[in-house]
């Protein structure tokens, strides 16, 4: 399967490397879990996180590069064909402006198609491990939380048995 790193985030494919980064970040921070609550993300964030790792990469890139080169002979092709058979059948032309990953294409080469398997791993394990990071950091601030709510009950516990006690005794004075 052929994706689009460029299209997924959003840029050119002459981008320099600052434009990739930042476009890298603005992805980021669109598709982030804390800023669509209630939506999964996750895999978004993969794709975004995957596609960096590779264009980051200047080799990795060159490879790319030359890949999708060919994808876009190929999907120029399939275009052309599928006009072609519109045309005769007179169907309507399917929506895919968003589409950014190709089942029909293969990637040809093969130091490529490890290198973005490898990615994709990559961009699988970071999302594991922010969320472990997450529930880790959930952990400790609840442990936090509790030590310090039973450390305010037993303040709380003092001082009101304190007040007892002065006032028992100005009761007893008086």
């Amino acid at each position: 399967m052929f994706k689009d790193y460029y299209a997924i985030l959003e840029i050119h494919t002459t981008a320099s490397l600052t434009e990739i980064k930042t476009a890298y970040r603005l992805q980021a921070i669109k598709w982030h879990p804390d800023k669509n609550i209630g939506k999964d993300t996750s895999s978004k964030m993969q794709v975004i996180n995957e596609a960096y790792l590779i264009l980051k990469d200047i080799e990795a890139r060159k490879l790319y590069d030359s890949e999708i080169q060919k994808f876009k002979i190929h999907q120029s092709k399939a275009e052309s064909k599928s006009r072609n058979q519109e045309e005769h059948f007179g169907s309507e032309p399917l929506n895919n402006e968003n589409r950014h990953e190709y089942s029909d294409y293969n990637i040809e080469n093969s130091t490529l198609k490890k290198w973005m398997t490898n990615a994709k791993n990559q961009a699988v394990n970071l999302a594991s491990e922010s969320i472990q990071d997450v529930v880790e950091m959930t952990i400790v601030g609840v442990k936090a939380a509790s030590k310090e709510a039973y450390n305010t009950l037993i303040n709380y516990i003092i001082f009101t048995v304190l007040i007892v006690i002065i006032l028992i005794i100005i009761t007893i004075i008086f």
